[in-house]
């Protein structure tokens, strides 16, 4: 029960971390149909931002400063650079998102260098939230689910029961009518796609010193966020949201499981023998192909349901 228990609270703050990370890249996809690249560098340059802003004023601050500059960013990008290959194709949009993440990467290396920094976790979060069967569970993780949740409230309130977040939906179905009645498009789609950004940012604040800030975060977690947006169904926030939940819950449990295949296939009945397709791949563990779990997940949706649990559109 001790096992299960924390296992399933880690697994859905680790969740609700994924979720946080995928939200803006959900969001830039279904509103602008760019499915953008360079979304996990975004996370990064969120964790170094939040990294030199607590060393000068502290972590509470950098909460806001961070993503408002990876905001910035994101919005420049879009304006001056995204914009102008948009009536090319989705070809092009992948291949300068592709470029920019090795543009971010390379940046991000001659300014903090190839190794990780001293990002910590902030002194009045450094401890436990409580205890469970004498296990403690970090009082950062709290936090980090409690953002998450938030964050998930704050972006629901704003497409839903907003003029803003009406107009916004509307420019992508019908920009010619959005346009007709004042707003201007271009500004609406440079302002969604900062938003995802930011939202990026603040996930990188969040993790970025619960895990490790480094060069290499980035591609750690990109191919994972990729998952999970077409798990979840292509543009789906709440399938992102879904998605992320099961795949923090599944690989976290995974990890913890420390018997072999043979041993798990036994103990639900099934009759696994030495000779049953190679007796090597019977004896590696469940905790050594946890990682491989998210995409094996991938793989049986895009088989079996490719709009994803959530999605309307397929791809």
């Amino acid at each position: 029960m001790e096992f299960f228990t924390i296992s399933l609270l880690n697994g859905i703050s680790y969740g609700l971390l994924l979720f946080m990370l995928s939200s803006g890249l959900t969001l830039i996809f279904s509103m602008m149909g760019v499915l953008n690249f360079a979304h996990a560098s975004f996370y990064m340059l969120g964790a170094y931002f939040a990294y030199m802003t607590t060393s000068v004023v502290g972590y509470w601050p950098a909460l806001f400063v961070a993503p408002a500059l990876v905001a910035l960013i994101g919005a420049g990008f879009e304006k001056y650079c995204l914009r102008r290959v948009h009536k090319f194709g989705h070809v092009p949009e992948l291949l300068i998102t592709f470029g920019l993440s090795f543009i971010i990467l390379e940046v991000v290396q001659l300014i903090w260098g190839t190794s990780s920094v001293n990002y910590r976790v902030p002194a009045g979060l450094d401890g436990p939230l409580f205890t469970l069967y004498g296990t403690q569970f970090p009082a950062y993780r709290g936090f980090m689910m409690l953002v998450a949740v938030l964050m998930l409230i704050a972006i629901w309130l704003l497409l839903t029961r907003t003029r803003m977040g009406l107009v916004i939906q509307a420019a992508l179905t019908h920009p010619e009518t959005v346009e007709a009645l004042g707003h201007n498009v271009p500004r609406v789609f440079m302002l969604v796609f900062g938003g995802g950004a930011a939202l990026a940012g603040l996930a990188g604040v969040i993790g970025g010193n619960a895990f490790v800030t480094e060069p290499g975060m980035a591609a750690t977690v990109g191919s994972v966020i990729f998952v999970v947006v077409v798990v979840g169904g292509m543009g789906s926030l709440s399938g992102a949201f879904v998605a992320s939940i099961l795949i923090g819950v599944i690989q976290t449990f995974a990890v913890g499981v420390d018997s072999s295949l043979m041993g798990a296939a036994s103990s639900v009945g099934l009759d696994i023998t030495e000779k049953t397709f190679g007796f090597a791949v019977w004896k590696l563990k469940i905790s050594q192909i946890a990682p491989i779990l998210p995409y094996l997940f991938l793989v049986l949706i895009l088989i079996f349901r490719p709009k994803g649990l959530l999605g309307t559109r397929e791809g």
